[in-house]
Protein backbone atom coordinates (compact mmCIF):
# COMPACT_ATOMS: atom_id res chain seq x y z
CA UNK A 1 0.00 0.00 0.00
CA UNK A 2 1.35 3.48 -0.93
CA UNK A 3 2.40 5.79 1.91
CA UNK A 4 -0.40 8.27 1.16
CA UNK A 5 -3.05 5.55 1.10
CA UNK A 6 -1.69 4.10 4.35
CA UNK A 7 -1.84 7.51 6.03
CA UNK A 8 -5.43 7.98 4.86
CA UNK A 9 -6.34 4.50 6.14
CA UNK A 10 -4.87 5.33 9.56
CA UNK A 11 -6.73 8.64 9.61
CA UNK A 12 -10.04 6.90 8.91
CA UNK A 13 -9.40 4.23 11.53
CA UNK A 14 -8.49 6.86 14.11
CA UNK A 15 -11.68 8.77 13.36
CA UNK A 16 -13.84 5.67 13.77
CA UNK A 17 -12.09 4.73 17.02
CA UNK A 18 -12.36 8.25 18.42
CA UNK A 19 -16.06 8.42 17.58
CA UNK A 20 -16.70 5.02 19.16
CA UNK A 21 -14.84 6.04 22.30
CA UNK A 22 -16.79 9.30 22.62
CA UNK A 23 -20.06 7.42 22.20
CA UNK A 24 -19.05 4.98 24.93
CA UNK A 25 -18.18 7.82 27.30
CA UNK A 26 -21.50 9.54 26.60
CA UNK A 27 -23.36 6.29 27.25
CA UNK A 28 -21.66 5.76 30.61
CA UNK A 29 -22.21 9.36 31.68
CA UNK A 30 -25.91 9.11 30.77
CA UNK A 31 -26.28 5.96 32.89
CA UNK A 32 -23.95 6.80 35.78
CA UNK A 33 -23.36 10.58 35.90
CA UNK A 34 -21.49 10.34 39.19
CA UNK A 35 -18.79 8.07 37.72
CA UNK A 36 -15.66 9.84 36.52
CA UNK A 37 -14.75 8.61 33.02
CA UNK A 38 -11.29 9.02 31.47
CA UNK A 39 -11.20 8.18 27.76
CA UNK A 40 -7.94 6.73 26.43
CA UNK A 41 -7.38 5.99 22.75
CA UNK A 42 -4.48 3.53 22.44
CA UNK A 43 -2.80 1.90 19.48
CA UNK A 44 -1.84 -1.77 19.51
CA UNK A 45 -3.23 -5.28 19.89
CA UNK A 46 -6.36 -4.99 22.08
CA UNK A 47 -5.45 -7.85 24.42
CA UNK A 48 -1.91 -6.55 24.97
CA UNK A 49 -3.09 -2.98 25.60
CA UNK A 50 -5.76 -4.09 28.04
CA UNK A 51 -3.35 -6.39 29.88
CA UNK A 52 -1.01 -3.44 30.36
CA UNK A 53 -3.85 -1.28 31.67
CA UNK A 54 -4.93 -4.10 34.00
CA UNK A 55 -1.72 -3.85 36.03
CA UNK A 56 -3.18 -0.99 38.06
CA UNK A 57 -6.86 -1.85 37.67
CA UNK A 58 -9.32 -3.31 40.14
CA UNK A 59 -11.39 -4.82 37.32
CA UNK A 60 -11.37 -5.18 33.53
CA UNK A 61 -14.66 -5.45 31.61
CA UNK A 62 -15.01 -6.70 28.03
CA UNK A 63 -17.91 -7.78 25.86
CA UNK A 64 -18.72 -11.33 24.78
CA UNK A 65 -19.58 -10.83 21.10
CA UNK A 66 -16.60 -12.86 19.87
CA UNK A 67 -17.24 -15.81 22.20
CA UNK A 68 -20.24 -17.03 20.25
CA UNK A 69 -18.13 -18.95 17.74
CA UNK A 70 -16.23 -22.05 18.68
CA UNK A 71 -13.08 -21.24 16.69
CA UNK A 72 -12.86 -17.83 18.37
CA UNK A 73 -13.26 -19.34 21.82
CA UNK A 74 -10.14 -21.46 21.40
CA UNK A 75 -8.20 -18.87 19.41
CA UNK A 76 -5.26 -17.56 21.50
CA UNK A 77 -5.82 -14.14 19.92
CA UNK A 78 -9.25 -13.82 21.56
CA UNK A 79 -9.27 -10.66 23.70
CA UNK A 80 -11.51 -12.09 26.42
CA UNK A 81 -9.60 -15.37 26.69
CA UNK A 82 -6.23 -13.67 26.73
CA UNK A 83 -7.29 -11.28 29.47
CA UNK A 84 -8.92 -14.02 31.51
CA UNK A 85 -5.74 -16.08 31.33
CA UNK A 86 -3.20 -13.34 32.00
CA UNK A 87 -4.74 -10.27 33.64
CA UNK A 88 -3.57 -9.67 37.24
CA UNK A 89 -7.05 -8.52 38.30
CA UNK A 90 -10.57 -9.96 37.93
CA UNK A 91 -11.99 -9.85 34.40
CA UNK A 92 -15.70 -9.48 33.64
CA UNK A 93 -16.94 -10.90 30.34
CA UNK A 94 -20.32 -9.24 29.81
CA UNK A 95 -23.08 -11.12 28.08
CA UNK A 96 -25.80 -9.95 25.71
CA UNK A 97 -27.97 -7.04 26.95
CA UNK A 98 -31.18 -9.10 26.89
CA UNK A 99 -30.04 -11.19 29.87
CA UNK A 100 -32.89 -11.33 32.44
CA UNK A 101 -32.31 -11.67 36.18
CA UNK A 102 -34.70 -12.83 38.86
CA UNK A 103 -36.68 -10.55 41.19
CA UNK A 104 -34.40 -11.49 44.07
CA UNK A 105 -30.95 -10.92 42.54
CA UNK A 106 -28.14 -13.36 43.21
CA UNK A 107 -24.62 -14.30 42.18
CA UNK A 108 -23.29 -17.82 41.61
CA UNK A 109 -19.75 -18.83 42.57
CA UNK A 110 -18.10 -22.10 41.61
CA UNK A 111 -16.25 -23.84 44.44
CA UNK A 112 -13.90 -26.82 44.03
CA UNK A 113 -11.59 -26.46 47.03
CA UNK A 114 -8.70 -24.95 45.07
CA UNK A 115 -6.98 -21.66 46.02
CA UNK A 116 -8.47 -20.17 42.87
CA UNK A 117 -12.02 -20.93 43.95
CA UNK A 118 -11.31 -19.46 47.40
CA UNK A 119 -10.28 -16.21 45.70
CA UNK A 120 -13.45 -16.41 43.61
CA UNK A 121 -15.53 -16.74 46.79
CA UNK A 122 -13.99 -13.55 48.19
CA UNK A 123 -14.87 -11.64 45.02
CA UNK A 124 -18.36 -13.15 44.90
CA UNK A 125 -19.12 -11.99 48.44
CA UNK A 126 -17.87 -8.49 47.60
CA UNK A 127 -20.02 -8.29 44.48
CA UNK A 128 -23.10 -9.64 46.26
CA UNK A 129 -22.68 -7.15 49.10
CA UNK A 130 -22.28 -4.21 46.71
CA UNK A 131 -25.48 -5.13 44.88
CA UNK A 132 -27.47 -6.34 47.90
CA UNK A 133 -27.79 -9.73 46.27
CA UNK A 134 -27.87 -13.30 47.50
CA UNK A 135 -25.01 -15.71 46.83
CA UNK A 136 -25.23 -19.31 45.68
CA UNK A 137 -22.01 -21.21 46.35
CA UNK A 138 -22.02 -24.27 44.09
CA UNK A 139 -19.84 -27.37 44.33
CA UNK A 140 -20.26 -29.88 41.50
CA UNK A 141 -19.32 -33.51 41.91
CA UNK A 142 -18.30 -35.02 38.60
CA UNK A 143 -17.73 -38.76 38.96
CA UNK A 144 -14.37 -39.84 37.46
CA UNK A 145 -14.29 -42.61 34.88
CA UNK A 146 -12.09 -44.85 37.01
CA UNK A 147 -11.84 -45.32 40.74
CA UNK A 148 -15.13 -43.56 41.47
CA UNK A 149 -15.75 -43.36 45.23
CA UNK A 150 -18.99 -44.21 46.92
CA UNK A 151 -21.45 -41.47 45.97
CA UNK A 152 -22.59 -40.87 49.53
CA UNK A 153 -18.98 -40.49 50.69
CA UNK A 154 -18.15 -38.25 47.73
CA UNK A 155 -21.10 -35.96 48.33
CA UNK A 156 -20.25 -35.70 52.01
CA UNK A 157 -16.69 -34.70 51.10
CA UNK A 158 -18.03 -32.12 48.65
CA UNK A 159 -20.17 -30.57 51.37
CA UNK A 160 -17.15 -30.43 53.68
CA UNK A 161 -15.01 -28.73 51.03
CA UNK A 162 -17.78 -26.27 50.23
CA UNK A 163 -18.39 -25.36 53.88
CA UNK A 164 -14.69 -24.91 54.60
CA UNK A 165 -14.12 -22.77 51.51
CA UNK A 166 -16.88 -20.27 52.31
CA UNK A 167 -16.30 -20.30 56.08
CA UNK A 168 -15.64 -16.95 57.72
CA UNK A 169 -17.04 -14.70 55.00
CA UNK A 170 -20.54 -14.46 56.45
CA UNK A 171 -19.20 -12.56 59.46
CA UNK A 172 -17.56 -10.03 57.15
CA UNK A 173 -20.62 -9.77 54.92
CA UNK A 174 -23.59 -10.27 57.28
CA UNK A 175 -26.09 -8.83 54.80
CA UNK A 176 -25.30 -11.43 52.11
CA UNK A 177 -27.70 -14.37 52.21
CA UNK A 178 -25.60 -17.46 51.42
CA UNK A 179 -26.89 -20.72 49.96
CA UNK A 180 -24.70 -23.85 49.84
CA UNK A 181 -25.42 -26.21 46.96
CA UNK A 182 -23.79 -29.53 46.07
CA UNK A 183 -24.95 -31.07 42.81
CA UNK A 184 -23.90 -33.99 40.66
CA UNK A 185 -23.05 -33.49 37.00
CA UNK A 186 -20.56 -31.80 34.74
CA UNK A 187 -19.22 -28.54 36.26
CA UNK A 188 -19.70 -26.50 33.07
CA UNK A 189 -23.29 -27.61 32.61
CA UNK A 190 -24.19 -27.22 36.29
CA UNK A 191 -22.69 -23.74 36.55
CA UNK A 192 -24.28 -22.71 33.25
CA UNK A 193 -27.70 -23.84 34.43
CA UNK A 194 -27.30 -22.07 37.77
CA UNK A 195 -26.24 -18.84 36.07
CA UNK A 196 -29.28 -18.53 33.81
CA UNK A 197 -30.94 -15.70 35.78
CA UNK A 198 -28.06 -14.56 37.97
CA UNK A 199 -26.32 -11.18 38.07
CA UNK A 200 -23.01 -12.93 37.49
CA UNK A 201 -21.07 -16.18 37.65
CA UNK A 202 -17.76 -16.02 39.53
CA UNK A 203 -15.02 -18.58 38.87
CA UNK A 204 -11.29 -18.92 39.45
CA UNK A 205 -9.02 -18.80 36.43
CA UNK A 206 -7.58 -22.19 37.26
CA UNK A 207 -9.36 -24.85 39.29
CA UNK A 208 -8.85 -28.58 39.64
CA UNK A 209 -10.65 -29.22 36.36
CA UNK A 210 -7.93 -27.79 34.11
CA UNK A 211 -5.75 -29.74 31.70
CA UNK A 212 -1.98 -29.25 31.49
CA UNK A 213 -0.99 -27.07 28.55
CA UNK A 214 -4.35 -25.37 28.10
CA UNK A 215 -4.60 -21.60 28.23
CA UNK A 216 -7.26 -21.80 30.93
CA UNK A 217 -8.87 -24.49 33.03
CA UNK A 218 -11.46 -26.43 31.06
CA UNK A 219 -14.29 -25.32 33.35
CA UNK A 220 -13.40 -21.64 32.98
CA UNK A 221 -13.26 -21.96 29.20
CA UNK A 222 -16.56 -23.79 29.19
CA UNK A 223 -18.49 -21.24 31.23
CA UNK A 224 -17.04 -18.36 29.20
CA UNK A 225 -18.64 -19.94 26.17
CA UNK A 226 -21.92 -21.18 27.66
CA UNK A 227 -22.87 -19.05 30.70
CA UNK A 228 -26.02 -16.98 30.33
CA UNK A 229 -24.85 -14.07 32.45
CA UNK A 230 -21.67 -12.00 32.96
CA UNK A 231 -18.71 -14.19 33.93
CA UNK A 232 -16.22 -12.84 36.47
CA UNK A 233 -12.91 -14.70 36.40
CA UNK A 234 -10.64 -14.22 39.40
CA UNK A 235 -6.87 -14.86 39.45
CA UNK A 236 -4.98 -15.77 42.60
Amino acid sequence: MARGAWAEWNRVLYGVADRTLRQAVAFVESRQPSVEVTPVLSEGAPAAVLRAEARDAALVVVGSRHLSRRHELFNPASVALSLTAHAPCPVVVAREPEHVTQEHPYFVVGVDGSPQSAAAVDTAFEEAALRRAQLRALHVWHSPFLGAPDEHTAMRECRRVLSETVAGREATYPDVELHHEVVRGHPVQALTDASEHSLGLVVGTRGRGGFTGMLLGSVTQGVLHHARCPVISVPV
